[in-house]
């Protein structure tokens, strides 16, 4: 063995190298002008509750991610995470969603709204929420917000809907209470409101 090459002298001649390389890549990369095919954007501008924020996303992100520990708004629950209990639900150009089913990407260039969007600046409450809380609809209020954003997106499909038509647009979402009918009595009497 070379007595100048030690096992310490060649593994610090590996970090080093390395290290070097590393950093070309980097540098390479930030002057690079295009993207490689196949690759997203990560900073993006999203249309929220109608003002445009912007954040960092990474490529398989969902939105109910971005929304609630990206953007802090935190309405938006995450229960199941795999599109089955609604409890993440958002409307994107006025039709619910489940966020925690949709990747960010691909709500670039659309209207998102969320729980948050609904209050007034005033903080009257939406016709939706008014009704469920005089219905007593929230038991425990997981699922509250998603109820609420179907309730919404049925109501400005159909604003005069029957009980069973209510009742089939809100079977998307689970309420671990068993509270159904409280909002279905909710859904009901907004439409009476509206």
């Amino acid at each position: 063995m070379n007595p100048r090459l030690s096992r310490r002298r060649f593994i610090k001649a590996i970090i080093a190298s390395s290290a070097a390389a590393a950093s070309n890549a980097g540098i390479q990369s930030a002057f690079a002008q295009d993207r490689p095919a196949g690759t997203v954007e990560r900073l993006v501008s999203l249309n929220i509750n109608g003002r445009t924020r912007r954040v960092d996303v990474l490529p398989q992100e969902t939105l109910a991610y971005t929304l609630r520990y990206k953007l802090g708004m935190t309405g938006t629950k995450i229960g199941c995470n795999r599109g089955e209990c609604g409890a993440c639900t958002v409307l994107i150009d006025d039709i619910a969603n489940y966020s925690c089913s949709t990747l960010t990407h691909s709500v670039r260039s659309r209207q998102v709204l969320t729980v948050e969007g609904l209050q007034q600046a005033d903080g009257t409450l939406h016709p939706v929420q008014q009704a469920f809380v005089d219905e007593l609809g929230p038991q425990c209020g997981f699922c509250t917000p998603g109820q609420v954003m179907s309730a919404v997106a049925l109501l400005r499909d159909n604003p005069r809907p029957t009980r069973e038509e209510a009742r089939l647009a809100m079977s998307g979402n689970l309420c671990r209470c068993g509270a159904y009918d409280h909002y279905l009595n909710g859904v009901m009497r907004a439409a009476e409101r509206s």
